[in-house]
């Protein structure tokens, strides 16, 4: 078994996670490969806003040496937070950020990608390439097989390839299972021109309101953008057995419109004003807790390892995933070493944090006055 600096160390996906994973063990001399089935970095729209907090996702960025360029790009007024009345739109609980506050400031996941990318040695990342399988003895070299056919040799293989991860199956049989509640996703662009009531409703971060039954969350973008997470207590399965289909954006909004007929006229126009189709996004989670066997050639960070209700702490987990791996490789002899060390810390603490969100997908559609919960649904929340 080579050391870490001499092993061929292969990281398949190239999210947050991934690239942070990346960029520290590079800052340590240690070569990697980042491995991603996008044919490029602008292949397809990275989803919405992020807050990065100061207790781990922070944390990690500044292992990575990018902290105060986090800073520089990211925007401090998306941390405000509102709660409204669903049937009257009156604001009930509302958190505006202090002068300076800096606990989870919000960043698109597209800037924060573009942030980890540019840090990175220029051919670190190899798009086009999706993965179909991880074989060879665990004791390795492991082989990635392609889509396209061609392979390649790890001695270690990370899995930061997300909720369907394909590494995952090398060590676990685990399949995310859907939690009950779906999000429809919607955009605004030119908010505060062309949409200038719902600019005004939202604010400069957040916004929240929920029935018990459903729910929605609006969230600010940069550049005049916004995003609209309809969220709804409903099988994976909605938008077909009401004989629809997910481009058939009529349809679907007159649906929506009759589900919340009993909502106030201005939180309804963010079911009807939105620019463009809707995006299906039903929530799944890995079982409770997810661990798997010690494997010397392969292990999982991020949503691979513990993918859970987006409740304010996946991509902040899966960063600590990142720095943490990437610190126990670049200090320990061995491979197998490190990942010993690695997982004996991050399996308890995402154990700890599944058990601690199981079930409580449904508190997105709670009408309780309650405050910002973390990285929430728009933030951490599905691409």
């Amino acid at each position: 078994m080579p050391t870490p600096a001499a092993a061929r160390i292969a990281v398949v996906g190239a999210g947050p996670g991934g690239l942070t994973c990346a960029r520290i063990l590079q800052r340590h001399g240690i070569g990697v490969t980042v491995y991603d089935r996008d044919p490029g970095p602008g292949a397809r729209d990275q989803g919405g806003s992020l807050d990065l907090h100061e207790d781990d996702g922070q944390i990690a960025l500044r292992e990575a040496g990018l902290l105060e360029e986090f800073h520089r790009r990211s925007r401090p007024e998306g941390q405000e937070m509102r709660q409204l009345d669903h049937a009257t739109g009156a604001i009930g609980f509302h958190h505006v950020p202090a002068e300076g506050e800096r606990f989870k400031p919000e960043i698109d996941r597209g800037h924060l990608r573009e942030l980890l990318l540019d840090s990175l040695r220029p051919g670190t990342v190899r798009w086009g390439c999706a993965l179909r399988s991880v074989e060879g003895p665990a004791e390795g070299p492991r082989r990635l097989r392609f889509a396209d056919g061609t392979t390649v040799e790890a001695d270690l293989v990370i899995g930061a390839d997300g909720a369907w991860s394909t590494v995952r199956r090398a060590v676990s049989d685990a399949v995310p299972r859907y939690t009950g509640i779906s999000f429809l996703e919607a955009w605004f662009h030119g908010t505060d021109d062309r949409h200038a009531d719902i600019a005004e409703l939202v604010g400069l971060g957040s916004t929240l309101a929920a029935d018990g039954e459903r729910g929605l969350f609006a969230q600010r973008n940069s550049g005049g953008h916004l995003r609209v997470y309809v969220m709804q207590r409903v099988p994976a399965d909605w938008i077909a057995r009401a004989g629809l289909t997910a481009e058939d954006t009529d349809g679907i909004r007159a649906l929506l419109l009759d589900r919340y007929r009993a909502w106030s006229p201005g939180l309804r126009r963010l079911l009807t004003d939105n620019d463009g189709p809707y995006v299906d996004r039903p929530l799944y989670a890995l079982p409770v807790p997810h661990t798997w066997e010690p494997d010397p050639t392969v292990t999982l960070l991020g949503d691979a390892a513990h993918l859970m209700p987006p409740l304010g702490v996946g991509v902040n987990l899966a960063l600590l995933d990142a720095a943490e791996l990437a610190l126990a490789l670049a200090g320990h002899h061995t491979v197998a070493d490190a990942l010993r060390a690695y997982e004996k810390t991050m399996l308890p603490r995402s154990a700890r944090m599944q058990h601690a969100l199981d079930g409580h997908a449904q508190d997105l559609l709670s009408a309780e006055p309650h405050g910002p919960g973390g990285d929430g649904p728009g933030g951490d929340g599905p691409r």
